[in-house]
C-alpha cells in the first residue's frame, strides 16, 4: 500500500482536454497502435493498450493547481505533451503500488511551493521495492514545510506523469 495519494487529471479537466488542451488546439483521437501500446495514460494512470482511442494533448498541470488555490506561477508554468482517452474513461483505479514504478525507470520528484513556484526536485532511480523508494522521496520533499505539492516526471523527456499534494493539505481540502 502507498503512503502518499497520487492524483490523475480530474474528469472535469479530461473533458476539457478531450474538445481543446492548454496549448488552444483542438483535440486530435486516434486509435493506438502497437506503437504507442505501453505509453501512459494520464486520465487513469495506467499504460495505453492497443486499439484504444486515445490522443496527444498540451497539458499544463502547475496552471490547473494555480487557478483552483490562486497561486501566480509566472514563468514556472509549463505545458507539455501527455497522452489521454479520447472518449470515455474508466478513471483512477489505485492499486498497491504507486503508477508507472519500473523498477530502474528515471523519475524527477519536483517540488511547488504554495506561490507555485519550483522549490527544488530530486532524482530517482525507481529501485526494486518501488513503493518504498517513492515513499521516500515523497518524504523528503514534504520534510521541507514549503513544499505543497510534487510533480512526478520522466526524467528522459521532462513529461508529466501525476501529482501528488501535501498530505494534510489534500485532507483540509477534501480531496
Amino acid at each position: 500500500m502507498t503512503k502518499y495519494t497520487v492524483l490523475p487529471l480530474d474528469p472535469a479537466v479530461l473533458k476539457e482536454l478531450q474538445a481543446v488542451d492548454d496549448a488552444g488546439r483542438p483535440c486530435a483521437p486516434y486509435t493506438a497502435t502497437d506503437d504507442d501500446a505501453g505509453s501512459p495514460l494520464r486520465c487513469c494512470l495506467r499504460p495505453v493498450a492497443a486499439g484504444e482511442r486515445i490522443a496527444l494533448v498540451s497539458y499544463a498541470p502547475l496552471r490547473r493547481w494555480a487557478a483552483a488555490t490562486g497561486a501566480r506561477p509566472g514563468a514556472y508554468d509549463e505545458q507539455g505533451p501527455v497522452f489521454v482517452h479520447a472518449e470515455e474513461c474508466p478513471g483512477f483505479a489505485p492499486g498497491a503500488g504507486y503508477p508507472f514504478d519500473r523498477a530502474g525507470a528515471l523519475r524527477t520528484v519536483r517540488r511547488y511551493d504554495a506561490r507555485g513556484r519550483i522549490a527544488g526536485g530530486r532524482f530517482l532511480e525507481i529501485p526494486a521495492d518501488a513503493t518504498a523508494g517513492f515513499d521516500a522521496a515523497f518524504d523528503d520533499a514534504f520534510g521541507d514545510p514549503d513544499v505543497v505539492l510534487v510533480h512526478v516526471r520522466a526524467l528522459e523527456y521532462g513529461c508529466f506523469f501525476y501529482e501528488v499534494r501535501r498530505p494534510e493539505a489534500r485532507e483540509a481540502s477534501g480531496t
